[in-house]
């Protein structure tokens, strides 16, 4: 994307595409690309996409319901250089892993 977020279509869905303005419900996993997870959600999470970080916001307005997209965060898109939690060091790429399941 323009933007540097890169994406990997791992399913996609059909139907309509969520604005930023949507709510959307997701299954999701991050990880770094040494595979170590630093979060995950245990169960679907709905949240307003203008809520949440501005690559996710933009990978969400792509994906159709039932769709399954890898985010990739570059650390100039995402922390940086600094130290987040005891797993993100400085200069770590993000990958989540997002499945679209709703939105409205």
């Amino acid at each position: 994307m323009p933007s540097g977020l890169q994406y990997q279509v791992t399913k996609e869905g059909s139907g309509s595409k969520p604005n930023v303005f949507s709510k959307v419900t997701c299954n999701y996993t991050g990880h770094l690309t040494t595979g170590q997870i630093f979060d995950q959600s245990k169960k679907p999470i709905s949240f307003p996409l203008n809520q949440v970080i501005a690559r996710w916001q933009e990978g969400l307005q792509l994906m159709s319901v039932g769709s399954i997209y890898r985010f990739f965060i570059h650390p100039q898109l995402g922390y940086g250089n600094r130290q987040v939690g005891n797993f993100i060091k400085p200069g770590s790429t993000l990958i989540f892993e997002v499945e679209l399941l709703s939105f409205y």
